[in-house]
């Protein structure tokens, strides 16, 4: 017994083996399934993005130039002499008010010079009343001459006189007239020489003025040459000065940059009516003062191809606080800027656009290639011309694989839209 159930368990060993093979080989069309397709999706790349709008733009361009004062008075003597008086704001850096008399030159030469014209005159007035009394004495015998010169010649028509007679009657005639001619002559000699004192007294006089050397306007003294007690002569620079109702400033502007912002002035309107401000970087802060377009230079600078614009500073020394803002001086390097009435367009950080295209997020989130034109740039922000529309996705990061079509995940850079306002409108707080 034990035999045969041992047969049976090898002869189960064999065939269930064998029949589960059978039926597996049977059923393995209908139990075949295919293998699951799972495709593996990449995650969208994420890019920071700048939703385009208008804003306020302000064109504007920057340049840069010293300062120099509007007007420049230097005093040069006219005469020579001592320099006799001198004012106490007679020093470098004093501000002496208009009509301040800053020095005097002796006059003393000049004043006796005067005397003498005066006593000469004198002189001539006596000559003159002595030389009209003896034309009246002349005169009359001239008239009795010419009377006795008639009578001879009548007497003589009637065969009384002779020849002789009458030649004697004409040579004192003529002798009289000769010295009432000499007379005449003297007195008009007198004259002459009268009008030549006139002269020399008038320009004693002129040089007179001359001993006081006043300012005109005021101002602040630079050079002292003259001192109390020194022999200036004729020519010499006494004292230098700049006015300081202004100041102006010769600045470089590059050509290229200067025509978008011509451009944004209205029809009719030149550079003059460009809006100009002076800055000055100090420490902590910078200082600004209010300016205006004088007059555009002639002359283009060769080395650096810029054009010069002169903008004027009114009273700076008046707007001058201590500490805070500094009073505007001659060769100060200052910075200037020129800048049109603002306006609505689009604008966006320069290194958005590159070679003149750009990376737009689309409707899909898909990245798209736009080409750009650009009007002109400020800062590093640039105005767009063309391919841009407001409302536009614009990618503003840069993404280490960017292609066409691919997607990805924009993020609004929002602080970036500010700092771009702020650019644009030229610093001016953003609404």
């Amino acid at each position: 017994m034990k035999s045969a159930a041992l047969i049976l368990l090898r002869s189960l060993a064999v065939v269930v083996p064998v029949m589960l093979g059978a039926l597996s080989i049977v059923f393995s069309g209908s139990l075949a399934q295919a293998p699951e397709n799972r495709e593996r999706s990449k995650p969208a790349v994420p890019v920071r993005i700048l939703n385009v709008a208008p804003m306020k733009v302000v064109p504007r361009v920057t340049g840069y130039g010293t300062v120099a004062p509007a007007r420049e008075w230097r005093a040069i003597a006219r005469i020579e002499g001592e320099v006799v008086e001198t004012s106490p704001l007679l020093a470098n850096g004093n501000v002496a008010p208009a009509d301040t008399v800053l020095l005097r030159i002796d006059d003393t030469d000049l004043k006796l010079a005067l005397a003498q014209t005066d006593a000469q005159e004198s002189a001539l007035d006596v000559k003159d009343q002595t030389l009209r009394a003896s034309l009246e004495i002349n005169r009359a015998d001239l008239a009795l001459n010419q009377s006795d010169l008639e009578r001879q010649r009548v007497l003589k028509d009637r065969g009384v006189a002779t020849q002789a007679a009458i030649d004697q009657a004409e040579r004192s005639a003529l002798a009289a007239r000769a010295k009432v001619t000499e007379i005449e002559n003297q007195l008009a000699l007198n004259a002459a020489e009268r009008e030549v004192l006139a002269t020399q007294r008038a320009i004693s006089e002129r040089n007179l003025e001359f001993t006081t050397i006043a300012v005109p306007y005021e101002l602040r003294i630079g050079a002292v040459s003259a001192e109390l007690g020194q022999v200036v002569t004729r020519g010499a620079t006494l004292v230098t000065g700049d006015g300081t109702e202004a100041v102006e400033i010769t600045a470089q502007f590059p050509i290229g940059l200067m025509g978008p912002v011509i451009r944004a002035l209205e029809p009719g309107n030149s550079v003059l009516d460009l809006k100009a401000v002076v800055r000055l970087a100090v420490p902590g802060h910078t200082v600004e003062w209010p300016a205006k377009v004088e007059r555009v230079a002639e002359t283009v600078d060769t080395r650096t191809q810029s054009g010069q614009i002169v903008v004027r500073v009114e009273r700076p020394l008046e707007q001058a606080q201590a500490g805070v803002r500094p009073p505007l001086r001659r060769n100060m390097f200052v910075e200037v800027e020129l800048s049109a009435p603002p306006r609505e367009a689009l604008v966006v950080p320069a290194g958005a656009v590159q070679g003149g295209r750009a990376l737009v997020v689309d409707a899909d989130d898909r990245l798209a290639e736009r080409e750009v034109k650009t009007a002109f740039s400020i800062d590093d922000v640039v105005v767009v011309g063309q391919g841009l529309q407001a409302g536009d996705r614009l990618v503003v990061s840069d993404p280490s694989i960017a292609i066409a079509g691919m997607t990805v995940r924009p993020m609004e850079d929002k602080h970036l839209h500010s700092a771009i306002a702020r650019t644009a409108s030229g610093g001016e707080p953003v609404e």
